[in-house]
């Protein structure tokens, strides 16, 4: 049977009613099997997560929950916190800043709660990272790639860490929109470049190191403009970037809004590529108008490509979740584990208590982990030191990788 769930209330009186997973999962996951395989007698812990569950960038989330979900069930397999049984309260943000924060806060309030794996979005990082801070809760995020988070607002000139609480198992947009532009420029050869960004956190923050790179790489930057997240028409910005015939478009956004902006250009006979981060690479970017030789770039090497992830995907697959688990899934079931293990080092033979959370961030600082993405260890800003990235190109229906590598200056 499924030995765990989505908690969606706090525990009360130290009992827990274990009811349905959560997830579109069917029976007979990787970690089924009897009741009281392990010692649990001191009781249940709260893993929390924190991604969109619903809502246009919910593809995502999912695969994010579910990813989390794995790693958790196979750690209560593996008896890997002896003495407690761990659950996943997964809260859905929909992607908003102020969803975000309240889920934050309903996690940080329950004193179970051990750590926090999200955000999917650099925005709502924003407003969840204070929240946990206050309680000395360690978050992981799989996905945030704006530098901001871990080394604050003048990141480039003076870093300076805000929270000693927040890690992450992704790499930034100062290395990712250089790597992008070191490609289009210097491989595919395109020197003049429309930039088009969503305004957000992570779609700005990205649109402008793409921007600078690319400049300093030789690239002209034609016209720089702005969209919003729920825009549908954007004749408006084609006419404004036409004029100078650009022969590519870069855009700092995420896939639903790329999508179709894609399809615009096309149909307005701009038959150019558009090219963007991690969070365009989605198998509904064509179905939403994304054309043929469209690129994009994403944190990591290509998991179907990773010795490491073939037993999280054998795993994955197994455990018959309805969704796949998407861009972020290899880095989730990382950041999971890793919290894990870190609240086994925090806890020893001892027993739970909030005290432990400062002992559980501690650990995950001192992190060594060889994972389905790769090794990771963390700096003293909270970063991986994995800084792998892979350029994707749309072909077909789909991005395939194209090429994989580290983002060298110069």
């Amino acid at each position: 049977m499924v030995r765990r769930t989505v908690v969606t209330a706090a525990i009360l009186a130290g009992a827990l009613a274990l009811t349905a997973c959560g997830t579109n999962r069917e029976e007979g996951g990787a970690a089924a099997g009897g009741e009281g395989a392990c010692d649990t007698s001191k009781g249940t812990l709260i893993i929390g997560s924190v991604a969109p569950l619903s809502g246009d960038l919910s593809a995502l989330g999912l695969g994010m929950r579910n990813a989390a979900d794995l790693a958790i069930d196979q750690a209560n397999a593996d008896c890997t916190v002896p003495g407690y049984n761990l659950v996943l309260q997964a809260e859905d943000d929909q992607g908003l800043p102020q969803i975000a924060s309240q889920a934050a806060s309903r996690l940080a309030s329950d004193p179970n709660v051990v750590g926090v794996i999200g955000t999917l979005n650099s925005s709502t990082a924003q407003t969840v990272q204070p929240i946990l801070s206050e309680r000395s809760i360690a978050m992981i995020s799989p996905a945030n790639t704006n530098p901001s988070l871990t080394r604050g607002e003048n990141f480039a000139e003076a870093p300076a860490r805000p929270f000693d609480n927040y890690f992450r198992v992704a790499t930034t947009d100062d290395l990712q929109g250089p790597f992008a532009a070191q490609y289009l420029v210097e491989t595919a050869g395109i020197t003049s470049i429309a930039v088009i960004d969503d305004g957000k956190t992570y779609g700005a923050g990205l649109a402008d190191a793409f921007a600078a790179a690319a400049e300093e790489a030789g690239a002209t930057i034609t016209s720089r403009e702005r969209v919003g997240e729920q825009d549908q028409d954007f004749s408006g910005v084609i006419t404004a970037i036409r004029g100078a015939n650009p022969g590519a478009v870069y855009y700092g956004g995420e896939y639903p809004v790329a999508g179709p902006l894609s399809g615009q250009l096309g149909a307005a006979g701009l038959n150019i590529p558009l090219m963007g981060g991690d969070a365009v690479i989605n198998a509904e970017y064509v179905p939403l108008g994304g054309r043929p030789g469209d690129l994009g770039t994403s944190v990591g090497a290509p998991p179907e490509e990773l010795p490491s992830a073939q037993q999280f995907i054998s795993d994955y697959e197994a455990a018959n979740y309805g969704e796949d688990f998407e861009t972020y899934g290899p880095l989730t079931y990382d950041a999971t584990r890793i919290m894990i293990e870190a609240l086994a080092t925090a806890l020893g033979d001892g027993d739970w208590s909030e005290d432990t959370r400062t002992a559980v961030v501690e650990a995950v600082q001192a992190t060594d982990y060889e994972g389905a993405s790769g090794p990771v260890t963390f700096d003293e800003y909270g970063d991986t030191s994995n800084k792998t990235l892979t350029v994707y190109q749309v072909e077909g229906d789909a991005f395939v990788p194209v090429q994989t590598g580290e983002y060298t200056a110069g």
